[in-house]
């Protein structure tokens, strides 16, 4: 049985992988190149952490995560990977803090507590004034992403997946199992999986709505001296608020020498836009992140700009991961919102367990929308509280 995978992100690239792990004949389609410098998957990092609100389902897939993830570094040879631990902050009137603490209390994720002073006593480089909620825990981490699809593409590649860049898609028959690229050629399979992110509802219209291209701005800062150390050995931080909040990356040394930065981002969505349009963050974007932060990092007027950057997000209005059927032989992974690159391998494992008829597809998609929360326990590894990039 051979499978096309439209879209080279780490949805698309570890579906290949789980594919081709299980001896599958697999191919894959990127608009791009790989890694594609505009794809959702492609920056320094994303993030994996047990917080997640009240959505207990994504936080036990968490679990699932972390041993999908050792899977794939087993492949790899490589870890890519730092552990930071996670800070989450609520300001007045958020919940957000405490609907975390509710879920990882019932789930048993270790977490630790935190006033105003203690926390302003850790981290100087924070603002407690506002401060109602602080939960520190030790899990959580960074996943260097741009490194992670280059090293899964080159693993690909080297295993005989044939991996065509520079392909974009025109058309798609799902009932036929064919695809017309816009350079005129057609490919076909017994399988197609669209993990085509925010391009999506270009690609199948009827997605469109459970899969809006978001614009989201990032910017990286370069901190004072004085708070240089600090960061370097900061958690990431969650503050996630009704009309104020922002998410922060720290830098990282990693022991291979890998260097990354001091990241800030809105979680919120932004404007729908075309994926493939201007990407340039404007000044005023930038401001609005940076607003976001001022009442929480402390002088961050002192903070040098380095970079602002865009990616696109495809959102799903309520932000779950949506599993879609496409006629007789196709499947589209979308709407992951943001938030779906911790589950990249064990995403990946799924949808090939479906288009393998391992699994079944209806509970793969209740489960991939954080619906279904399993009887069992999965223990979080001892490895993945390794750093090592």
């Amino acid at each position: 049985m051979k499978t096309i995978i439209v879209g080279g992100g780490i949805v698309g690239l570890s579906a290949a992988w789980a594919l081709k792990r299980a001896g599958a004949d697999v191919s894959v389609v990127e608009q791009g190149a790989l890694p594609n410098p505009l794809g959702t998957s492609v920056d320094q990092h994303r993030l994996i952490r047990y917080p997640y609100g009240a959505q207990r389902g994504y936080l036990r897939m968490v679990r699932e995560a972390y041993h999908g993830w050792e899977r794939l570094w087993g492949d790899l040879k490589m870890r890519f990977y730092a552990e930071t631990g996670t800070l989450v902050l609520s300001g007045a009137g958020d919940s957000w803090a405490k609907e975390c603490v509710v879920a990882l209390a019932a789930e048993e994720i270790e977490h630790l507590a935190f006033d105003a002073e203690a926390v302003t006593g850790r981290w100087p480089m924070l603002v407690g004034d506002g401060l109602e909620d602080a939960y520190y825990c030790p899990s959580g981490g960074l996943l260097f992403a741009e490194a992670i699809i280059a090293a899964l593409s080159s693993h690909l590649r080297e295993r005989g997946v044939p991996l065509l860049t520079g392909k974009a898609v025109a058309a798609l028959d799902a009932e036929a199992g064919t695809l017309r690229l816009a350079d005129g050629n057609g490919l076909r399979a017994d399988r197609i999986l669209v993990a085509a992110g925010p391009w999506t509802g270009q690609l199948l219209p009827d997605l469109a709505p459970v899969s809006r291209p978001s614009r989201q701005t990032i910017v990286y800062l370069q901190p004072p001296a004085e708070f240089t150390a600090a960061w370097h050995a900061a958690p990431m931080l969650l503050e996630i608020g009704a009309t104020k909040g922002f998410y922060l990356v720290p830098p990282r040394v990693t022991r291979d020498g890998m260097r990354t930065g001091l990241k800030i981002g809105d979680h919120r969505f932004g404007p729908t836009a075309d994926p493939g349009g201007d990407r340039e963050p404007s000044a005023a974007e930038i401001d609005a992140i940076l607003d976001n932060a001022r009442h929480r990092i402390a002088g961050l007027e002192g903070y040098r700009i380095l970079q602002g950057k865009t990616c696109f997000y495809d959102v799903e209005p309520e932000e779950r991961f949506q599993f879609r059927r496409l006629g007789a032989r196709g499947f589209a992974l979308c709407g992951t919102s943001g938030h779906g690159f911790k589950f990249g391998p064990v995403l990946g494992e799924k949808i090939a367990a479906v288009l393998q008829e391992k699994e079944d597809f209806d509970a793969a998609a209740r489960w991939a929308a954080g619906h279904v929360i399993p009887d069992h326990i999965i223990d979080v590894p001892a490895a993945a509280s390794d750093s090592s990039g």
